[in-house]
């Protein structure tokens, strides 16, 4: 009995697609959309111009790649923030997993979500708007999730859930700016913990 050889798919692609994108949002993270040339990214991920186009389209698409990669591992503290049981409680693990987040020191410092597009001109305008919609998006469900504590009287019923949001979630921004600066961890962690001190409680 003979068998028909199986036809090839095509060429393998000699690279490990995962960790090429992993040094992509380093790149991005450190220099922004717009300060990352190809020329950067393709030598950062080891590989060609053609090789990057064909796995993850154009420079934008990379971006938008290297932010949902951001979100699964350096920002992975969100959601776990998000479902700490008292409002404080979100608040100070949101600001305690962004202090850890921006001085890592393995990593680039800063937010990629705040820096990204500091200095995009006209060609960064969709990555801009990205960038727009993702802090808006993580403003919404901190204030979701304030909304949930002034229903469960976690917080005082006068409580303006969307001031609260927005107080904590321009706090995270200004860390972010201030770690990129080189402000260290400890001086960032006791402007957190001023910033709670007079936290609305029931």
């Amino acid at each position: 009995m003979t068998t028909t050889p199986r036809r090839a798919t095509g060429r393998p692609r000699g690279f490990d697609a995962d960790e090429a994108l992993d040094r992509a949002l380093l790149v991005f993270w450190e220099q922004g959309f717009e300060g990352a040339s190809l020329a950067n990214l393709t030598e950062a991920m080891g590989i060609s111009t053609a090789s990057m186009y064909a796995t993850f389209g154009n420079k934008e698409q990379l971006f938008r790649k290297a932010l949902e990669r951001y979100d699964e591992g350096p920002s992975a503290y969100v959601p776990l923030a998000l479902a700490e049981p008292t409002a404080l409680g979100v608040a100070t693990a949101l600001l305690a997993g962004t202090i850890r987040t921006t001085t890592h020191p393995d990593q680039p410092q800063g937010c990629l979500g705040v820096q990204g597009a500091l200095a995009t001109g006209d060609a960064g305008r969709e990555v801009r708007a990205l960038l727009v919609d993702w802090r808006k998006n993580g403003f919404a469900r901190v204030r979701e999730r304030f909304e949930r504590a002034v229903a469960e009287g976690d917080l005082p019923a006068d409580t303006d859930p969307a001031l609260l949001a927005r107080y904590v979630t321009v706090l995270q921004q200004g860390i972010a700016v201030e770690a990129a600066g080189g402000v260290d961890a400890g001086e960032l962690q006791e402007l957190a913990d001023a910033a709670l001190r007079n936290w609305p409680l029931p």
